[in-house]
């Protein structure tokens, strides 16, 4: 970036839009935006008002290296250490995976199905950030959540998010591999998992950002995609409710063979599955009916 003009905000967002457009980007301006409105400490909204501002050298100078980042692949929300999830702000570092929209569908779908219940209980399996189990607990007013994930990290981050939004003393946080930290014969009204569904040879196809960024443990669901989710809902009938729901997020390939492997269980009932926003199979919703 040249000193010889002014640097004003509308000039740097403009220059950074160009130059993001140029290495690929997929949302070059609002990468720039979300990014200088954090090197600045202002609210990305502020920027308009202060087009014609000019930003201090320190500011350009925090901006100059979140940019470098960015190109080398950084995702923007571990660069500013947060990401919007179900209208809530969620804290997200490297220890967790980013949430996506897509993955709203399961709140939603978990909040109409629990909608007539009084103090439902909840469990989220590999929590993350969680998004999952916030964002429910904040609009159902007497959900009892229990959260789990195998990385002492993740539910570091995840606490810290609970307390954020008010909802810590509704969710209890246990570390451990799936249901293992669950005592036994405790059961649940729904079990709700965004488990890691790609197949392993896939990793190293992904976009960078995901790829060298994102934790592998969330991501990989081993050779065929269903190491996790066979497990899932193998166990998930010893901790269901009679009338228990699982909702399960998939990758969009996956609804046929993920229908097929549900549906060798007797117990289970398969409701349609949920599509996301844009039209792509996102969600499976089992009905445990079979003994328990």
């Amino acid at each position: 970036m040249s000193t010889e003009q002014s640097w004003t905000i509308g000039r740097l967002l403009d220059w950074t839009t160009q130059f993001f457009q140029q290495k690929g980007s997929e949302s070059p301006r609002l990468d720039s935006e979300v990014l200088l409105a954090h090197a600045l400490g202002c609210k990305r909204i502020d920027l308009y008002t202060r087009h014609t501002e000019e930003a201090s050298a320190q500011g350009r100078q925090r901006f100059r290296e979140l940019v470098r980042q960015r190109i080398e692949g950084c995702p923007v929300a571990y660069l500013v250490g947060h990401k919007e999830f179900f209208s809530l702000e969620f804290e997200v570092n490297r220890a967790v995976l980013i949430p996506r929209p897509d993955t709203e569908c399961v709140v939603v779908e978990c909040l109409r199905l629990a909608k007539d219940v009084t103090e439902p209980t909840l469990l989220d399996i590999g929590t993350g950030s969680g998004c999952l189990a916030i964002a429910i607990a904040k609009h159902h007013k007497t959900a009892q959540v229990t959260a789990i994930d195998i990385s002492p990290e993740a539910l570091a981050v995840a606490s810290r998010n609970a307390a954020r939004h008010g909802v810590a003393e509704r969710i209890r946080f246990l570390q451990g591999d799936l249901f293992a930290p669950i005592p036994a014969g405790e059961r649940f009204d729904f079990i709700l998992s965004n488990p890691p569904y790609i197949p392993h040879d896939d990793i190293a196809k992904l976009p960078p950002g995901v790829r060298d960024y994102e934790p592998h443990v969330a991501l990989d669901g081993g050779a065929d995609g269903f190491a996790v989710f066979d497990r899932l809902i193998a166990e998930a009938p010893a901790h269901l409710k009679p009338d228990g729901y699982l909702l399960l997020e998939i990758g969009s390939p996956q609804e046929q063979p993920a229908r097929e492997r549900i549906g060798k269980y007797e117990g289970y009932e398969l409701a349609k599955t949920v599509y996301d926003g844009s039209g792509h199979p996102r969600v499976l919703v089992a009905r445990w009916r079979g003994p328990i």
